[in-house]
């Protein structure tokens, strides 16, 4: 059942979350500055394809929100709103509810994502 549940998600939506955050990746390697940004992107573009049984716990440090309103501004906006509209459409169903929920922390993650830390839950 677990089999199934990973494939659902991967092929609506999951695949399509996780695509974004790597050409976040992509792009951010581009600059040297971006580097540790795009190292970021990439441990997170690996979470959203297997997200089940794994929380995110948040530190509150300045670095980490000042770098996150630069984030936000280049190309968090855009991996937030697709992951929101993502979960929106899984919950009009009863069954899709449980991935539209898991769809929607990751529009939360992708405007925060920097001070982020994934832990098994």
């Amino acid at each position: 059942m677990k089999t199934i549940g990973i494939i659902f998600w991967f092929l609506l939506g999951g695949g399509i979350i996780s695509l974004l955050w790597f050409i976040a990746a992509l792009l951010c390697f581009i600059t040297i500055i971006g580097i540790p940004l795009g190292i970021q992107c990439l441990k997170f573009a690996g979470f959203v394809l297997y997200p089940f049984g794994k929380n995110i716990e948040y530190s509150s440090k300045i670095r980490h929100f000042l770098v996150n309103i630069l984030w936000i501004m280049l190309c968090g906006w855009e991996i937030a709103l697709v992951s929101f509209c993502i979960g929106l459409i899984w919950c009009i169903t009863i069954i899709g509810i449980p991935f539209g929920v898991q769809s929607i922390k990751f529009a939360q993650l992708a405007i925060m994502p920097f001070g982020a830390e994934v832990v098994k839950a």
